[in-house]
């Protein structure tokens, strides 16, 4: 296996309040919700950088295509991580997820590992990091 990831998949409880939140809310781009003429098919993609893909799928239609049940949520299993360029980036990425509704876990502050971070959640429970490492060179 190579070490690339080009496609995270988060499962959603209703597909059209997910897709406004991190359309409408966080200003990711999208077509939209595509695939709705397949049975357990409707999904929406949003473009990130690298060529990374997000996903957002019904759970039901998840759970049906693994054969899994659907299992409550447990937010602490997985945290996606947004890193930012400066302090006041994190500040101001945290106040849009809030003014996108989302529920802010912990608000941004300095860390013991000397960078400046929050935790926020989506409407579906999935937990989110926004931090500035001062350790992370990021290109733009």
């Amino acid at each position: 296996m190579k070490p690339r990831i080009t496609l995270i998949t988060l499962g959603v409880d209703d597909l059209e309040r997910a897709t406004r939140f991190y359309r409408d809310g966080l200003g990711l781009k999208t077509e939209g919700i595509v695939g709705k003429e397949f049975e357990y098919g409707a999904v929406a993609f949003f473009d990130l950088e690298g060529g990374l893909k997000l996903a957002l799928w019904p759970r039901a239609s998840l759970a049906r295509d693994t054969g899994l049940l659907v299992s409550p949520a447990a937010p602490t299993d997985l945290a996606i991580g947004h890193n930012v360029s400066s302090k006041a980036e994190v500040d101001a990425v945290m106040l849009q997820a809030k003014n996108a509704n989302a529920i802010i876990v912990k608000e941004a502050g300095d860390t013991f590992w000397g960078g400046y971070a929050g935790y926020f959640q989506d409407p579906d429970g999935h937990l989110w990091e926004v931090a500035w490492n001062p350790q992370f060179a990021l290109v733009d």
